[in-house]
């Protein structure tokens, strides 16, 4: 077994900050969108509440299709030419979109744009790019840069469809999409060719022990119904907003005060949640948070600050599950299963998407806004239900350890029970072909002596 650094070097710093921003910027293409399409919808042919809905929705669709697919396409043919088809499906879709003028045309754009699906195809092109000790750290990079995507998304849709029109927004996206292949061939190095990383990678053989886990599953039924909630609030709360007599030009400026300071009441509360051990009290706290946002939303009158008040309710509780989600999961994951429960995870987000714009706007068109937010308020109580039994997450690290290559299969096999010896190993899985081991630890248990004597002082690392 060998020392490792956590250093990062120039290619991965490299790697890094590309693939960040050109997932960034994909993602800021799709969101842009959502608080704009249905205030514009009267512009195209044949739009209806329910086809705004599906519009919203059905990239979500798309992308659960085929996130698998171009994964396993891009261990064939290389990643960034599988990542170049993705973007180059998104600019197609973006450009379908912006000279659609029937709603029909924007939905195709829009299910184009899901199309390039290639978001597991760029975390397995940032695991080849990094090494086993930043690679944490790096995932991370992407999730931040989602965050800031959907922010940003929130201010620039609503200031670009009041100057540009809805075509502005996708004309938008196409030239972002464009920039993304200049990324991708300028500033991401060359991929090496490695072998299957398990902590990004989906592994068949794990599938079924993933899926059939209550505690993972509450995780998937979680990011299901929030972005189900969000998508489908947004066929509404452009309405909202102009009832409450925001002038639409203004929007984007209601939203950046909406979005800042649901942002700075969310960092406190992920504090409270990772180090004071409090992840079940904040899940729960923000999933209620959404559901009295929701119903409050159903209720108001037309005045401005109740609205923002809500709304700012809402995000709160959307961001703050936003950024616990994800390293709930990777708390709770198996050891070596992190990739096989995150792509589950991502398919479970993609799958509430689509089918928030469609329920959305089948509400709306049958009963109004208002029956948007009761039937988004009653799911978010079937929600609530479903994770009141959940178990509160024990607080475990990721640990991957680089084996010594001279090593025989036989003899790196037989490690697995010296390394679950170890007081404070909860879980091991040693994977000879890879030359690693994925550890699972509680830090608070931990017999540190023990484990830095079985790996060699210095040659883990740990990660969410």
């Amino acid at each position: 077994m060998r020392k490792l650094s956590g250093l990062l070097l120039a290619t991965e710093r490299r790697a890094i900050i590309g693939l960040a921003g050109l997932y960034a910027s994909r993602m800021l293409g799709l969101f842009m969108v959502l608080p704009v399409l249905a205030l514009y919808a009267d512009e195209l042919k044949g739009a209806t509440p329910l086809l705004v809905g599906l519009a919203l929705g059905i990239y979500g669709l798309t992308q659960a299709l085929l996130q698998i697919p171009f994964g396993l396409l891009s261990d064939r043919l290389g990643r960034k030419p599988v990542i170049a088809g993705g973007l180059a499906l998104f600019l197609v879709g973006s450009v379908v979109a912006a000279s659609a003028d029937s709603i029909g045309g924007v939905i195709l754009g829009r299910c184009l744009q899901g199309s390039g699906a290639v978001a597991a195809a760029i975390m397995a092109l940032l695991a080849d790019q990094t090494r086993e000790q930043v690679r944490t750290a790096a995932m991370a990079s992407i999730g931040l840069s989602i965050g800031v995507a959907f922010a940003v998304a929130m201010v620039l849709g609503p200031w670009l469809a009041s100057g540009y029109g809805l075509a502005g927004v996708f004309w938008f996206s196409t030239a972002l999409a464009l920039l993304g292949l200049v990324v991708l061939w300028k500033l991401v190095p060359p991929a090496p060719r490695r072998v299957h990383h398990r902590d990004v990678g989906l592994d068949r053989d794990q599938l079924r022990n993933i899926l059939t886990r209550g505690d993972l599953w509450r995780m998937d039924v979680s990011i299901f119904a929030l972005h189900l909630l969000l998508m489908a609030i947004f066929v509404a709360v452009p309405f909202r907003l102009v009832e409450a007599g925001i002038a639409i030009e203004r929007h984007g400026l209601t939203y950046l005060g909406i979005m800042g300071l649901a942002f700075v009441a969310m960092v406190p509360l992920v504090i409270v949640a990772e180090k004071r051990r409090r992840m079940k009290a904040m899940c729960l706290s923000a999933i209620t948070g959404i559901t009295l946002s929701l119903f409050g939303l159903a209720t108001l009158g037309d005045g401005f600050p109740a609205l923002f008040g809500w709304l700012l309710l809402f995000f709160t509780g959307f961001n703050l599950l936003e950024a616990t989600l994800p390293s709930m999961l990777s708390k709770l994951a198996p050891a070596g299963a992190k990739g096989t429960a995150m792509g589950i995870y991502s398919t479970s987000q993609f799958l509430g998407a689509f089918l928030g714009g469609v329920l959305g706007g089948a509400l709306v068109q049958q009963w109004g806004l208002s029956a948007v937010f009761i039937g988004g308020g009653l799911a978010g109580l079937v929600w609530l239900s479903v994770m009141a039994g959940m178990a509160p997450p024990r607080h475990l690290t990721s640990e991957v350890v680089a084996l010594d290559d001279s090593q025989q299969d036989a003899a790196l096999e037989s490690l697995m029970a010296r390394f679950a010896e170890v007081a404070g190993v909860e879980d091991v899985l040693v994977v000879p072909e890879e030359r690693l081991a994925y550890l699972k630890i509680d830090r608070q248990r931990l017999d540190e002596q023990a484990l830095a004597r079985l790996t060699g002082s210095g040659n883990h690392h740990s990660g969410a």
